[in-house]
């Protein structure tokens, strides 16, 4: 099958029909609410620099790991729609990559905020 060449514009209208897809699956719109308070938070108690960018990085890695996980989910289903021992554990191998990069962030925000909190 020849590559088809498409221009950045096309390309970048894939990505946001992406983030549709990611998205409309549940636990990315609960992790995009924790987003939400991490940033309210970090405004709230005016965090560093250095702060923000860990609070970044940590947002940042939950949503593109949950992106992953949803590709994997979805290209799993249409090539063993059927169920199969081996697609099961791809997909919960994703699934444990998100939960992962989430405790990390967890313990981020836990580090940055809770002694700002417990400081009120």
């Amino acid at each position: 099958m020849p590559k088809k060449s498409i221009s950045r514009w096309e390309s970048m209208q894939h990505a946001v029909r992406g983030f549709k897809v990611v998205f409309q699956e549940p636990n990315a719109q609960i992790h995009l609410l924790a987003a939400a308070v991490a940033i309210a938070l970090g405004v709230y108690f005016q965090i560093t620099l250095m702060e923000w960018m860990a609070v970044t990085f940590a947002i940042a890695s939950v949503i593109g790991a949950e992106a992953l996980n949803t590709a994997v989910e979805r290209a799993v289903d249409v090539a063993s729609p059927e169920w199969h021992e081996t697609a099961g554990q791809a997909k919960d191998a994703a699934a444990a990559a998100v939960l992962i990069f989430s405790i990390g962030a967890a313990v981020v925000g836990g580090l940055i905020f809770v002694p700002k909190l417990l400081a009120l």
